[in-house]
Formats: C-alpha cells, structure tokens, sequence
C-alpha cells in the first residue's frame, strides 16, 4: 500500500498538454497521440494523477513517435487524485465503489 509521501508532490495538470488530443473511446475521454493507421498499439494507464499529467503524455507521445497508436483513457471520470482534498486512502475507496 502507498503512502502519503507518493501524492506529496502532484503534478499540475494541463489538458492542452502533449502532441495528440482528447476524444471519446469507449465511452471515455481518452488522449490519443499517434497515427491511427498504425499496426502496432499502446494502451497506457495513468496514477492517481489521472491521465491530464503531462508526464504521462509526454511518455505516450515517445511511445507513439516510435511508431505506436497511443491512447491513454480518463478511468478516474475528471477525478484524479491531486487536490489533497481527501486522504489517499479515501479516495481510492471511493474510486472502487
């Protein structure tokens, strides 16, 4: 189990940031970066930050540079973990009910 030190410095969240953009797949909000007409896929998932990290896109956009059709789903619906406004622990239950 993780614990509070692994949230004590989230990222600022950017839903401009990275090279693909945002669209709906399978009902979600997902960022996709790469070409759609590619053979080969990557299905990346994000942390408690949620998938607005620029890291995380940043890391899908090296994947899809190499040639991969990257998409990295919103699971949390908006709700990523980085306001501290409720305890890790806490969150996570409420994510899984």
């Amino acid at each position: 189990m993780s614990g509070p030190q692994c949230c004590a410095n989230p990222p600022t969240l950017n839903p401009n940031s990275g090279a693909g953009h945002v669209e709906k797949l399978g009902g979600l909000n997902t960022y996709v970066t790469g070409s759609p007409d590619s053979k080969l896929a990557a299905l990346l998932m994000s942390d408690v930050f949620g998938y607005e990290a620029p890291n995380l896109r940043k890391l899908a956009d090296k994947v899809a540079a190499a040639g991969f059709y990257v998409a990295v789903p919103d699971f949390f619906h908006g709700d990523p973990n980085v306001d501290g406004g409720r305890p890790l622990q806490e969150w996570i239950l409420c994510r899984s009910s």
